[in-house]
C-alpha cells in the first residue's frame, strides 16, 4: 500500500508508507491508505463501462450506415418500385355487384417491392415522382350483370375493360397504361356500379405496376 501525510516535525518511512508524526494538525495521526487492488478494481470497472459504450456506439454506427444506404437507394440511386397481385387469396366466386363504384382489393400479393401497394385498400400510392407502367385484367364467368372495370388515377378514369353477357362460356380482357405520377398520387382498379367480376384459384383478375424511371 502507498499513502502519504504531511508532518510538521518529521517523516517516517515504514513498509512503503509515509506517515505523519503525532501532533501534526495537517492530517490524522493514522495514515490514509489506498489499496492498489481497490484502485485496479475501479479502473477495471471503468474499462468495462467504456467497452460497453464502445459496443453501443458501434451498433449505432451500423444502424446509421444502413439508413444511409437506404437513403442512397431513394436519392442517389434508382428507386425500386414494383408490385403484382391477384384478386382472391383463396376460394372462388363473384365480387360485386355494389351500389356504388368500388376499388377492387387485390388480396393475393405476388410481389410488392417498395411497399407502395396496399392490399387492404387496393390502392397504389406513388412514393417517388416518375413514369409508371400499370396493367390490369378482368374475368366474367357467364354472370349477370356484365363486367366493367376501370383503371383510376386520383378519382379520374384512365382506361377500362368492358364485357357483355353473350353466348360464349366466359370472357376475359385486360388493359394497360404508361403514366407520370407525382409523389402521393393514387392508382387503383375500380369496379363500376352494379357490375361484377369472377375469380378462383386460377387468378384471372390481376393488378400490376412498376416504375420505369424517375423524373
Amino acid at each position: 500500500m502507498f499513502c502519504y501525510c504531511l508532518c510538521d516535525a518529521q517523516v517516517n518511512v515504514n513498509q512503503d508508507k509515509v506517515c505523519q508524526c503525532s501532533g501534526s494538525s495537517c492530517c490524522p495521526d493514522t495514515c490514509s491508505t489506498t489499496s492498489i487492488t481497490q484502485t485496479l478494481g475501479a479502473v477495471g470497472e471503468k474499462v468495462a463501462n467504456m467497452a460497453e459504450k464502445i459496443t453501443l456506439l458501434e451498433t449505432k454506427m451500423q444502424n446509421t450506415e444502413k439508413e444511409v444506404l437506404e437513403l442512397r437507394s431513394l436519392i442517389g440511386g434508382r428507386p425500386q418500385v414494383a408490385f403484382s397481385a391477384a384478386l382472391r387469396e383463396s376460394g372462388s366466386g363473384n365480387t360485386g355487384p355494389f351500389t356504388t363504384a368500388t376499388p377492387l382489393q387485390y388480396k393475393r400479393v405476388f410481389s410488392n417491392i417498395g411497399s407502395s401497394y396496399n392490399p387492404a385498400t387496393g390502392i397504389f400510392t406513388a412514393m417517388v415522382k416518375g413514369m409508371f407502367f400499370f396493367r390490369f385484367s378482368m374475368f366474367n364467368n357467364l354472370s349477370a350483370p356484365n363486367s366493367v372495370v376501370s383503371l383510376m388515377k386520383n378519382g379520374e378514369r384512365l382506361v377500362s375493360v368492358w364485357d357483355t353477357q353473350g353466348s360464349d362460356t366466359n370472357d376475359m380482357g385486360s388493359n394497360a397504361v404508361v403514366i407520370p405520377l407525382e409523389v402521393g398520387d393514387n392508382v387503383y382498379v375500380e369496379l363500376q356500379t352494379n357490375r361484377l367480376v369472377y375469380d378462383d384459384s386460377m387468378n384471372y383478375n390481376t393488378f400490376s405496376g412498376f416504375l420505369l424511371f424517375t423524373m
